[in-house]
């Protein structure tokens, strides 16, 4: 990889890097990690291991996604100590409530095999249903016990945000959204800066939709790297955290390397003219 600019605005001139992103909670979470949407377990055990051996300190799961336990078997086999990596996954939207939330995360630590999670989220708000309030309650309480570490939503509109916030007091370290160039989210990204959340981009390659785009190839050409890693670069340069999802050990390897060279003014400008409001999945409101 050819690093363009001397400078790299996310790596420390202290001596160190900041691949980990402070959270409002007082945890760090890295900013690169590698989701697992759709993988079966046996996939997602051979990603998780591949990723671990590649650099990865983060996984993102989710009991929707079914393959929680390939990621516990996963953890349970590497040699990266428990300790080292940063495990997040999702309440299903079903399971919002209470009691309900926290019988569901008991489930997800048996199948991840572990005692805690760095990051547990409502997946979804589902407003008609109206559980999201008691579920976040719930994982009020899964934080206090320390059984997960930091604890946050995905999805959320700001009016659910503010719901949420003004009956509870505690405001989430993270939230997880669709999140691209074609897709970026202006709003919510401005809203979750001034309450102190990180924006975390679920789909931040647009399903590979973007990767044909003529604009990135340009710029990946420019900096010799791939259209992947210009979005994910652009990404990080607009404090967005990323989970990009991938089974081909080449380009786990690759959504990781985005380190060693910089955007420019004129690249941001040219990303920024992709936009066009198109989603990959749907509108929170209409998931119930």
């Amino acid at each position: 990889m050819s690093a363009s600019h001397a400078v790299d605005p996310l790596v420390s001139h202290e001596g160190g890097d900041d691949r980990r992103i402070p959270l409002n909670d007082g945890h760090r979470m890295p900013r690169v990690g590698l989701g697992v949407y759709k993988m079966t377990d046996d996939e997602v055990a051979a990603a998780v291991a591949l990723a671990l051996d590649a650099g990865y300190r983060a996984i993102d799961t989710a009991a929707m996604y079914g393959n929680e336990a390939g990621v516990g078997a996963a953890l349970a086999a590497s040699d990266v100590p428990r300790g080292d990596v940063f495990v997040a996954t999702k309440v299903r939207f079903e399971d919002n409530g209470y009691d309900s939330t926290l019988r569901a995360f008991d489930d997800s630590l048996v199948k991840l095999r572990t005692d805690y999670v760095d990051l547990y989220l409502i997946h979804w708000p589902a407003p008609l249903r109206d559980r999201y309030v008691e579920a976040w309650r719930a994982l009020i309480r899964l934080r206090e016990e320390g059984r997960a570490r930091s604890i946050g939503v995905c999805n959320f509109h700001p009016e659910h945000l503010d719901r949420i916030v003004a009956e509870t007091g505690v405001i989430p370290a993270v939230h997880q959204v669709e999140l691209h160039p074609r897709f970026p989210q202006h709003r919510v990204r401005a809203y979750d800066a001034n309450l102190g959340i990180i924006t975390q981009a679920w789909s931040p390659l647009a399903r590979g939709r973007l990767l044909d785009e003529p604009v990135l190839t340009r710029i990946a050409r420019a900096h010799g790297v791939t259209p992947a890693q210009v979005v994910l670069r652009w990404h990080l340069e607009n404090d967005v955290t990323v989970i990009p999802k991938s089974v081909n050990p080449d380009r786990i390897r690759q959504n990781l390397d985005l380190f060693g060279f910089s955007l420019t003014s004129a690249d941001h400008r040219a990303i920024a003219d992709l936009e066009t409001g198109e989603r990959t999945g749907v509108d929170p409101n209409d998931r119930n």
